[in-house]
């Protein structure tokens, strides 16, 4: 029993961690300070990366799932992290005006970008099945 309990916090602890690198990396990587732009109550900026949290989120999830491996299990969560930060480079180049759309509060932009992170991250987290 305690070997599961010790696989249970060592999991936890290591995919809240992973998360948090993940978010510190998006929002120094991405050129919106989407802290700053929620604080200042911008939705837009919320959906966006909320959509990217949830989105690296399943990767980890299904990692944890289909790796009996901490090092596997890490390993392919950073290819996620590196996923969704290729997705969000490609589909701000794809979208003229990202940046300011998020940053003006455009809403639905800021949607279109969180439904598609949490999309490929949805389509991420199964080829890992």
């Amino acid at each position: 029993m305690l070997t599961y309990v010790a696989n249970y916090v060592i999991y936890m602890l290591s995919g809240a961690f992973l998360l948090g690198i993940f978010f510190v990396v998006y929002t120094r990587t991405t050129p919106i300070d989407e802290v700053a732009q929620v604080r200042a109550g911008n939705s837009a900026a919320a959906l966006s990366l909320s959509g990217a949290l949830v989105g690296f989120s399943l990767t980890v999830a299904s990692g944890i799932l289909h790796n009996s491996a901490l090092l596997a299990f890490v390993a392919w969560s950073g290819g996620a992290m590196g996923v969704q930060l290729v997705v969000y480079a490609v589909f701000s180049r794809l979208l003229p005006g990202v940046k300011d759309q998020i940053e003006a509060g455009n809403v639905a932009m800021g949607g279109l970008l969180g439904a598609i992170s949490l999309a490929v991250g949805a389509i991420n987290a199964a080829c890992l099945s």
